[in-house]
């Protein structure tokens, strides 16, 4: 699935994030240089429309990473104005009528020189994908992974949802993390609540100054999620201590979390 490739240039794009909805974020991820662009999931599509018209940029692909409502309930209404394809996790296909491309772990879509990777994400959903971009160093994890926290398991177990965070953190340090949701406070006291480190007490603090002025707390990185996030950081610590506990010790966290 190619949109084009300039195999003698480094990779190029550009990242725009925008809030919407209720506390959703938007995303446009585009080659400026051919003017073409790929919605991960299509929040608000009014929004993503109005982005692409005042760059000049035409959609070729909407990526979705699972098929809740606030995630590709825009796929129709923009497939129809722009003639993007969709393309969108198989074992949702039927979720997801817009479907075009079906795709599981390991897809690649290129967008000019860039290179977008599929990770399997499950958990929060039956068959959710990230979708890395390494030549920006960045990951769109939707739902699976917030800063400092996590989705809820709607249709996953705690076992399959470690398993795809397990492929996240295995992403270079500085890998800049773009979640679907502006849920930083609510996590970050959650995380203070279980790590009581001063690198994640004075995160926490940052996260709450920047969400009292109402300022993002995305993207993170991996290297700042698996040192402050509970999710990560307490089941890695476990894997060290005793390999084959990390899935419970997450299963915990999610069960402490969902009641906090």
């Amino acid at each position: 699935m190619s949109a084009g490739t300039r195999p003698d240039q480094p990779p190029y794009g550009e990242i725009v994030q925008f809030p919407c909805r209720q506390n959703n974020y938007g995303y446009l991820l585009a080659d400026p240089l051919m003017g073409r662009a790929v919605a991960i999931d299509t929040p608000d599509a009014p929004a993503l429309m109005a982005i692409l018209e005042e760059r000049g940029w035409h959609l070729t692909y909407i990526l979705n990473t699972h098929w809740h409502e606030d995630h590709c309930g825009g796929n129709a209404w923009l497939k129809e104005v722009t003639g993007a394809r969709v393309i969108a996790p198989a074992a949702e296909r039927d979720k997801i009528p817009t479907t075009d491309i079906a795709i599981r772990d390991g897809a690649v879509i290129l967008l000019g020189s860039l290179t977008i990777r599929a990770i399997e994400t499950a958990g929060h959903t039956a068959g959710h994908l990230s979708y890395y971009v390494p030549g920006l160093g960045a990951v769109f994890t939707g739902d699976a992974l917030f800063t400092m926290g996590c989705g809820r398991l709607f249709e996953g177990t705690a076992e399959t949802a470690w398993k795809g965070l397990e492929r996240l953190v295995a992403l270079p340090d500085d890998t800049r993390i773009y979640c679907a949701h502006e849920y930083g406070d609510g996590n970050a006291a959650f995380a203070a609540a279980c790590i009581g480190d001063q690198e994640v007490s004075a995160r926490a603090a940052a996260i709450r100054l920047h969400h009292g002025r109402g300022k993002p707390t995305v993207p993170s990185t991996i290297g700042l999620e698996r040192r402050t996030n509970p999710f990560l950081s307490l089941p890695l610590a476990a894997q060290r201590e005793n390999k084959g506990v990390e899935a419970e010790c997450f299963a915990s966290l999610r069960l402490m979390k969902d009641g906090f």
